[in-house]
């Protein structure tokens, strides 16, 4: 077997491994890792609620997971078309596609929006 095979394969079994513990146990409930951020500051990173929207998503919860961490349940299209692009082989038309969506400038527009996510998640909201 390929070294890069294995790598890949060992990726996959430890990914299948935390899929699995994140679809069993709701972090919400159990002993996971609290984000080191909001545990210094008080403000939530834009990564806060991952893990419970991870459990959820896994458990078709969407509406959950969107409470919890809207940027991550609306990226995760974007994501899986990444992993295809990395993974199928492409002809010209689908490498001009990968390179506007995730080119130079693909890759700046999401950390704005990753900041302004940063940003508005930590502005007080007031329902009247």
């Amino acid at each position: 077997m390929h070294s890069n095979n294995i790598k890949y394969l060992f990726i996959l079994i430890i990914v299948a491994g935390l899929l699995i513990l994140y679809k069993i146990f709701d972090p919400a409930t159990h002993p996971f890792p609290k984000c080191p951020f909001k545990q210094l500051t008080g403000l939530q990173c834009p990564g806060c609620g991952s893990q419970r929207a991870v459990h959820h998503i896994l458990n078709l919860e969407i509406r959950k997971a969107y409470f919890l961490n809207p940027l991550l349940v609306i990226s995760i299209p974007y994501i899986i078309l990444g992993l295809l692009f990395d993974w199928l082989p492409l002809n010209n038309f689908w490498l001009r596609q990968r390179k506007l969506l995730f080119g130079s400038t693909a890759i700046k527009f999401i950390l704005i929006v990753v900041i302004v996510f940063w940003i508005a998640r930590n502005i007080p909201c007031k329902l009247t």
